[in-house]
């Protein structure tokens, strides 16, 4: 924290009741409860070597409680006999009295407790800064400058039927009740959506400030062709994408849109129509693809069909040969060569497009903002589809894709044989090996996922997921010393391979190719196979420490198997206990195919950065709002921020002022970005 503002916008990440305090003869064993009483003693002990502990004795009217603090020797100075103390956690019995083990505590002073009977805000702190002192500060700040001018205009504030900006931060950090507590944050969280929606909106703006869009030519020859080479009819769903795709590109404007369809829903044949279209109209298009594993099963799938609709198209990833880089970058310079298949290699600068006029980008959060701005950037108005086989809530998609048009893919064209999930402990993971080598005597083969690279992997990489087994003793499994130990163990006599993240292109290439020929009976792997990878003949898979991963990420995973004329079957060996979090959270795998059923309870779990992976790709991170309650801020939001901008684009008019003001505070590196650009 920098600034006064930053202090203000520094919320309380819970609260204690202290209007409902339960007199300490009327707490029920097993119970949660919050108590204020009257210390009576305070002592230090050492039941054993190098352990100490501070036993507090509590009374009130009702009668007594023994709060006990581990290592914490320093509260037996901070609390004295005659002060007032608030005690928070569960209620135990034992040695004749009602004890407790705090969650929290706070020292009240000397009195009769009688004032503190109000809601207490407990702010999150760092070390050296108690939540008092944190208090004390935001009071302060309050004090001197709590009657802030409200950035939302008057209007906006009454149809909404919301706080005032002002009293929203007096009623966060100091409620009268734990209900207007509520009221209030969700006034901050509406502010912050609200901005971030404008910011969002303003910024395309602002990126397509005098640029003249292309028009495409959306019924020519090639897209016909495309389309009666596929060996399959559109389902509905993809009728609907590829008519709002085509309608878009064929508008007087920057088409700007997210597909989202879960595993095996057909996007890849809605993004080739789109190409199709790029053929028609004389321009180019260029594919991104996270991994050149990918990249490389695009070109193999969609490459015949160009191939089918005459339409020219080359393969660019990190293996590409030097010979066959050059040839492809002179081609696209002459416009001779209409679609570009790669990874991040297509944003290097040799690499000069003739008339770049539709990007595709595949699992698009999995690259950084200036990434997909620079392939975007290598045409002076090109279309954007961001495809996503990630369910995404309504509510995620609103709000981090706010300034994009969305079509939704939600059923397989091919309905494939169906996966069954079923959730073991390792001591049981017998069951999955025999599954597997049941599966490769009937000619099929197998996936083994684990969450490390290898045993030097520190797994900062992994999924931020609640209630994980991450105290284990037992270390997580590597992908490179589980291929060595089960090719000498349980799967003796198989053909195994590897194939992880951290190997270089040619090897990922390889690897893949040597599965997709039947080469290799059991691939083990990381989450590199988790996006898009298909080969019909897998049909099991065991996932290693699946409580480390998200659910979204294992329903991906689930996908690779099962997509042939067999059924698929996925094992998720867990350690954790049958009743924990954990194991209940994989439960839900078990009952449901439903991607984004899933994806609903993962963003229930995990905030909304975690779901996406934007901690490693400098994202957006929402610190009020929660996505999963506030889905109708979200929804208003949205439609508000839209219909602000159709009036004021630039936010210039005076009662917009105070907005475009908040929008730069908290999102201002989006304006810079655009700036500098």
């Amino acid at each position: 924290m920098f600034r006064v503002r930053d202090v203000l916008l520094h919320l309380p990440n819970r609260y204690l009741d202290f209007t409902r305090v339960v007199p300490i003869g009327f707490c029920d064993v097993g119970a949660d409860v919050t108590v204020v009483g009257r210390i009576d003693r305070v002592e230090l002990k050492r039941p054993k070597p190098r352990m100490q502990l501070v036993e507090v004795c509590v009374v009130d009217d009702t009668g007594v409680l023994v709060a006990t603090f581990f290592r914490q020797p320093w509260l037996a100075e901070q609390m004295h006999p005659g002060d007032m103390v608030a005690l928070s956690g569960k209620v135990t019995f034992a040695y004749g009295f009602r004890q407790m083990r705090p969650t929290f505590h706070e020292v009240l002073g000397a009195g009769d407790g009688t004032s503190y009977a109000r809601v207490l805000p407990v702010h999150p702190v760092g070390e050296g800064v108690t939540a008092s002192w944190m208090r004390r500060i935001i009071a302060a700040a309050l004090a001197d400058v709590g009657d802030v001018c409200d950035p939302l205009p008057a209007e906006l504030v009454a149809r909404r039927g919301l706080m005032t900006f002002a009293r929203a931060l007096r009623e966060v950090h100091f409620p009268s009740s734990v209900a207007s507590a509520e009221e209030a944050r969700r006034r901050l969280a509406y502010d912050e959506l609200l901005t971030l929606q404008l910011t969002l909106l303003t910024r395309q703006r602002m990126d397509l400030a005098g640029i003249r869009p292309t028009t495409h030519v959306t019924n020519g020859p090639h897209l016909a062709a495309l389309l009666a080479a596929l060996p399959f009819a559109l389902s509905d769903e993809q009728k609907l994408a590829l008519k709002e795709i085509l309608a878009d590109m064929g508008a007087a404007h920057v088409m700007n849109r997210l597909l989202l369809g879960d595993v095996g829903t057909g996007k890849t044949v809605i993004a080739a129509a789109a190409i199709a279209a790029t053929a028609d109209t004389g321009t180019q298009a260029a594919m991104m693809a996270p991994t050149s594993v990918l990249a490389r099963q695009y070109a193999e799938g969609v490459g015949p069909l160009l191939d089918a609709a005459g339409i020219a198209w080359a393969l660019v990833t990190g293996a590409t040969s030097a010979s066959e880089r050059r040839a492809a970058a002179e081609s696209l310079r002459a416009g001779t060569l209409t679609c570009v298949f790669g990874t991040t290699a297509l944003l290097s600068g040799d690499l000069e497009f003739n008339h770049l006029s539709l990007v595709v980008i595949d699992e698009q959060h999995r690259f950084g903002v200036s990434q997909r701005a620079a392939l975007r950037g290598k045409g002076a108005a090109a279309d954007l589809i961001a495809m996503t086989a990630t369910p995404i809530p309504r509510t995620l998609a609103l709000t981090l894709y706010g300034d994009m048009s969305c079509s939704r893919i939600r059923h397989r064209p091919i309905a494939g044989a169906g996966v069954s999930t079923k959730v073991v402990a390792p001591e049981n993971a017998d069951l999955a090996y025999g599954a597997v080598r049941d599966a490769v005597a009937a000619g099929h083969q197998a996936y083994v996922i684990c969450p490390l690279v290898d045993d030097r992997d520190d797994g900062s990489e992994l999924d931020d997921v609640p209630d994980s087994s991450k105290s284990l003793a037992k270390r997580l499994h590597a992908a490179t010393s589980t291929r060595d130990e089960l090719a000498q163990t349980m799967l003796r006599g198989l053909r195994l391979d590897v194939l992880t993240g951290k190997m270089s292109a040619d090897e990922k290439d390889s690897a893949m190719a040597r599965f997709k020929a039947g080469e290799t009976d059991v691939l083990v792997a990381t989450t590199v196979v988790e996006v898009g990878v298909d080969v019909p003949n897998a049909t099991v898979m065991i996932v290693f420490d699946a409580d480390r991963f998200g659910l979204a990420t294992l329903h991906q995973l689930r996908g690779r198997v099962g997509r042939g004329r067999d059924a698929g079957m996925v094992y998720l060996v867990c350690a954790a206990g049958p009743r924990s979090p954990a194991r209940k959270r994989l439960a839900a795998l078990e009952a449901t195919s439903d991607g984004f059923e899933l994806a609903e309870m993962d963003l229930s779990l995990r905030r909304e950065g975690e779901v996406l992976g934007y901690r490693q790709h400098g994202g957006v991170m929402l610190s009020v709002c929660d996505l999963s309650a506030d889905k109708d801020l979200v929804e208003a939001a949205h439609a508000d921020a839209r219909e602000v901008v159709a009036r004021d684009p630039e936010l210039a008019a005076p009662v917009n002022a105070p907005l475009a003001v908040e929008c730069r505070q908290r999102y201002g590196i989006y304006f810079e970005e655009v700036e500098r650009g």
